[in-house]
């Protein structure tokens, strides 16, 4: 999986594996979260927003299955 390093003040890292359609987020705590059956194109606006937390909580956060993985 890929990973982009972002700037932010709470999210370290934001990955993606197409195939499975696994977004995996990463925290500056360290916290590692994987959310399931996220549509590329979400991906990629999460890649473009202008706030990555604000974004991960209004649109993927509560709407995708996820798991916490570290």
């Amino acid at each position: 999986m890929h990973k982009t390093q972002v700037n932010s003040s709470n999210i370290q890292s934001i990955g993606y594996d197409a195939p499975s359609a696994t977004l995996e987020v990463e925290f500056t705590s360290g916290d590692v979260y994987q959310y399931f059956n996220v549509p590329d194109y979400l991906y990629q606006q999460f890649l473009q927003s202008s706030s990555y937390g604000k974004f991960l909580n209004d649109n993927i956060s509560y709407n995708y299955r996820y798991q916490k993985i570290k």
